[in-house]
Order: C-alpha cells, then structure tokens, then sequence
C-alpha cells in the first residue's frame, strides 16, 4: 500500500470522526435545549433586563476573539505564500534577524491593551448584574439545602419548602417539583443563604448563577420580562443527590402571584423558613444582608435569637 493511500485514508478517518463529534455536540445541545440562533451568541434565550449585560459580553468577546483570530491565520497564511521556498532557491537560508524592537513592543503592547478591554468590560457587566443599590419591588430568601430548595417570600410572609426530585425516569414529576413564582415587570432581590453545603442557585434562563454558601449571605436582583415557567437547578456538586436539586420558576402576572401567595397562606404556610434550620449560624456581618428593619426583620430575628 503507498503512503499517499494511507495518508488519504488518514484523513479520512480523520473527517469521519470529526462528523461524528460535531453530530454529537449538536445533538447534545438541543437535548437540553441550548439555543442555536448564532445571534444570541447560541445562548438560552434570557428572560430578564439583566441578562442584556451578559448576552453583550458573551457576543462582542467571540467577535474580538474572531477579529484575531482572521488576523493571525492570514498573516500566517501570507507569510507562506510570500516566503515559500521556490525552485530557484540555491536551498541558503534567508537573511536572519535577531531583533526587531517596533514589531517586539507591537506584540507585547497589543495583548496587554486588548486582556485590559476584555477585564474592563467583564467588570461593567459584573458590576451591573451584582449591583443591589436599588429597592426591589419583592424580596424573596432563596434557601439551598440537601438536595432542594426553600423559598420564603419574605414581604408576604409566607413560605415554600421544596422536596427532593424523584428521578425515576417516569413523566410528571416536574409538576411536583418546588416552583418559585415571580412577578414580570418588577424587580426581585434574592436573598441566598444554605442550610448545609455550598450550593448554586442556576436559572440558565437568567444567564447567571450565584453561589449558596453556608454561613455567608448573596445577594442579586433580577427584573423578568416574560412570562413562562423555567428550569432551575443548582449548579454546585453538593452530595450524592445534587442531580436531584430541581426546581421551577414561574414568572407570572402581578395579580397570579398575589393568588398565588394567598394560596401558600390558606395551606397553612404563612410564616417564614427560619435561620436556625441551618447548620451553621450566619456570620454577623452579613446579617444586615438579609434586608432592612421593615422588610427582612423576621429572618435578623430568627438569626439573631
């Protein structure tokens, strides 16, 4: 067998594979319904005025990473058409240079200026997605534990406690699984805490996460601009069941999550999930994260007592 059959044969090996991977990566992706509209960067579609911030920085970094990147490949393509060795070549080698001192400050100053636009830019984003200054219009205390979620509505005073998903593999069970309502249109500070381990509150749909910590108080506000219900999971391996930690979020009109609310109440869920459920006290720093006197004074009192 010649080498170039082989070498043919290689190749396509080579290309075979390559389908078969780049098959799969897009068969995965739309297993867990990944968006595959390139203008959104193939990001899920993001429900909050929030997510704008990350959509931007995700888009604008892989079109710089592309500008470099056509950059590179065709001076790297130019320089082996133009210095490609020629029939006529006597086979000496070209003049060689130890040093070029404009070119040598070109490449050095150049990616220092571009990772100090992509720093400047990540911070601006990160800034405004971690930014609490302004009021929120509902507070809700957002509690990780092993292996579901607690959530207490914190201005209506009343409450949710989450139970782990059955993954059996049978339909359904999404229906049962914890929901945390929103209300569309107004803005919503979550307050993160942990019964036990570290945990992440994840609603890819919000195109954020945060970290659940225990002992330490998160903080972050979102403001949903569609209605619909949406996945939610956390996002940090935390035991044997972490795949379990399922929840939905629903993000519905102002007059459903009143009902909403008013049902918790009827059920006899009025009241607030205390802080001395958790196995760690929360450090006092970080108490005067849980919120004002007026808004958040039951979780400062269960904590504090």
């Amino acid at each position: 067998m010649s080498s170039s059959t082989t070498s043919r044969r290689t190749r396509r090996g080579i290309g075979a594979i390559g389908l078969v991977v780049a098959i799969s990566a897009v068969s995965a992706c739309s297993a867990v319904g990944v968006n595959t509209d390139p203008k959104n960067g193939y990001l899920p579609e993001g429900i909050t005025e929030q997510s704008k911030y990350v959509e931007n920085l995700w888009i604008w970094s892989w079109v710089a990473a592309l500008a470099v990147g056509v950059l590179v490949w065709g001076l790297a393509l130019w320089c082996m058409v133009a210095y490609r060795r020629r029939k006529d070549d006597d086979g000496s080698l070209p003049v060689q240079l130890q040093y070029n001192v404009p070119l040598e400050i070109l490449y050095t100053v150049v990616p220092m200026l571009m990772v100090g636009a992509l720093f400047y830019y990540n911070q601006q984003a990160q800034q405004e997605l971690i930014d609490t200054s302004k009021e929120p219009d509902t507070t809700i205390n957002v509690v990780g534990k092993q292996w579901s979620w607690d959530f207490n509505y914190v201005d209506e005073d009343v409450h949710e406690a989450g139970l782990m998903a059955p993954l059996d593999g049978k339909e359904g069970h999404e229906e049962n699984l914890p929901t945390l309502y929103l209300p569309k249109g107004e803005r919503v500070e979550f307050v993160l805490t942990s019964r036990d381990v570290i945990h992440s509150f994840w609603v890819p749909a919000f195109l954020e996460k945060m970290d659940v910590n225990p002992g330490i108080v998160n903080r972050f506000q979102v403001t949903p601009t569609e209605t619909g219900t949406f996945q939610g999971k956390c996002a940090e391996l935390c035991g044997a069941y972490h795949s379990q930690m399922l929840f939905n979020v629903k993000v519905v009109e102002r007059d459903e999550f009143d009902a909403h609310m008013a049902d918790l109440e009827k059920k006899g869920q009025s009241g607030l999930l205390g802080n001395d459920l958790n196995r760690e006290k929360i450090n006092k720093q970080d108490l005067k994260m849980l919120g004002d006197d007026r808004r958040d004074e039951k979780l400062i009192e269960d904590e504090e007592n």
